[in-house]
Formats: C-alpha cells, sequence, structure tokens
C-alpha cells in the first residue's frame, strides 16, 4: 500500500469536508503539519471544529484558518498567542471548548486507545465540569471526560518510512502522537522520507499502523513565536 501523496493537497483529497471535526499536532508553533494547514485552508472547508493545543499565531499555522473564518469551535487548552482568537471568542463569532491541557492530551490518547472515557480530579469544582458526571473514588471526587475521535488528524514528524513509522525531532514530539493515534484518518506531513526497515526499532516512536497518507515538507519554515536571547554582558 502506497501511502506517500505527491502534495498536502493531494494527501487532503476526498477526506475533508464541511463540517468535520479534525485534530491538529503541534505546540504553539513547535511541531505543527505548515504545509497541511495551508492545504486545509485552500480546500476552503467550513464550519471546521478543530482539536488542537491552540490556534497558532495571528497569520500562521491554525490562524490562517481564523483569518479565512473556516473555524467554528476550536476544542483547546491555550489561547494566550492569538489576537484573532480572542477577538472572534468575546465577540460570540467563535465557539470555544476550553479544556485543561493535561486532560486534552489524554482525551486524545484515550480516543487512539480505544477508551471511551476517564475520570479525572482535574476541573472538579470549576466550569470545567459542568453538565458532567462526577463520581467518588477514594474519598475524592472525580469528573468523567469523553475521549476525542476525530474523523482527520494532520500531524508533523521529522522522519517516517515508507510504512508510515514515524520519528519526531525533541519537543515536537508533543501532542502529535496522540493526535496521530486518535485520528480516523491520519496525515503525516514529515522533513525526510526512508526506506522501509532504514530506522532502528528503537528510534520508532509511533508505529505505522496508524498512518494512512504521508507528505514530504523538506524545507518547512519552523517560525519562532518569541525570540529570546541572551545578552552578552562580558561585551
Amino acid at each position: 500500500m502506497n501511502k506517500i501523496y505527491p502534495s498536502a493537497a493531494a494527501a487532503l483529497q476526498g477526506i475533508v469536508r464541511d463540517g468535520q471535526l479534525l485534530a491538529v499536532g503541534g505546540f504553539g508553533l513547535c511541531g505543527i503539519p505548515e504545509a497541511l494547514i495551508d492545504a486545509l485552508r485552500d480546500t476552503g472547508a467550513k464550519n471546521l471544529t478543530v482539536i488542537s493545543n491552540n490556534a497558532g499565531v495571528d497569520g500562521f499555522g491554525l490562524g490562517k484558518l481564523l483569518e479565512t473564518r473556516q473555524i467554528k469551535k476550536m476544542i483547546s487548552s491555550y489561547v494566550g498567542e492569538n489576537k484573532e482568537f480572542e477577538r472572534q471568542y468575546l465577540a460570540g463569532e467563535l465557539e470555544l471548548e476550553f479544556t485543561p491541557q493535561g486532560t486534552l492530551a489524554e482525551k486524545l490518547r484515550a480516543g487512539g486507545a480505544g477508551i471511551p472515557a476517564f475520570y479525572t480530579r482535574t476541573g472538579v469544582g470549576t466550569i470545567v465540569a459542568e453538565g458532567k458526571e462526577l463520581r467518588e473514588f477514594d474519598g475524592h471526587i472525580y469528573v468523567m471526560e469523553r475521549a476525542l475521535l476525530p474523523e482527520v488528524a494532520l500531524v508533523k514528524a521529522h522522519r517516517a518510512d515508507k510504512s508510515g513509522n514515524l520519528q519526531f525531532r525533541y519537543t515536537a514530539r508533543n501532542f502529535n502522537p496522540a493526535v496521530a493515534m486518535a485520528g480516523k484518518i491520519c496525515v503525516v506531513e514529515v522533513e525526510e522520507i526512508v526506506e522501509t526497515g532504514a530506522m532502528h526499532p528503537d528510534s520508532v516512536h509511533l508505529p505505522g499502523i496508524y498512518v494512512h497518507r504521508i507528505v514530504h515538507n523538506p524545507n518547512p519554515e519552523k517560525r519562532i513565536e518569541k525570540r529570546t536571547i541572551t545578552e552578552n554582558k562580558g561585551a
């Protein structure tokens, strides 16, 4: 089975539609599937619900889809770097399901593992728990959280072999493995493609069984959110 597609646009063909639930990997701008996000924008699909730790920044990453008003709802844990995200939400133009970061990661992981729901103490006594089932275990109250099962997952990895086995690079691993596992269809953007068997088994972070389509993007922009440098006080 050939999993490699000639372009991001080709990889999304036939699997993206209006009103869909999608998940996108990354944390801030680290490990985001830049080419796939651009291709998603170019499909013109609208009324999307997007699961992602955040929505990029203004004019980059998922921020591009906010500008084109293709996203109707975000399921996120952080919105602090995107002014358009904030503006649309406060104006009532964008729905937001705020989710604690660890809970969001576990909702995706649970979806990929076939676990429909789980209990956590995070959010008990706050608006996060409103309308959700509460249960007591060992003297503590827990809130039940449902797993997330996006129809399409867009993921960034550093390297893939032709069978779809993935290797992530440092902190760019972040939400990407959980997003890949949860998606019913997983499309991965990678910087390198190697022959099957070229990666040592211990170097495989996610097995190819979760990966359906691969796109080669050897030169992503990898924009830096906030550049911080140390002053040379000895100069």
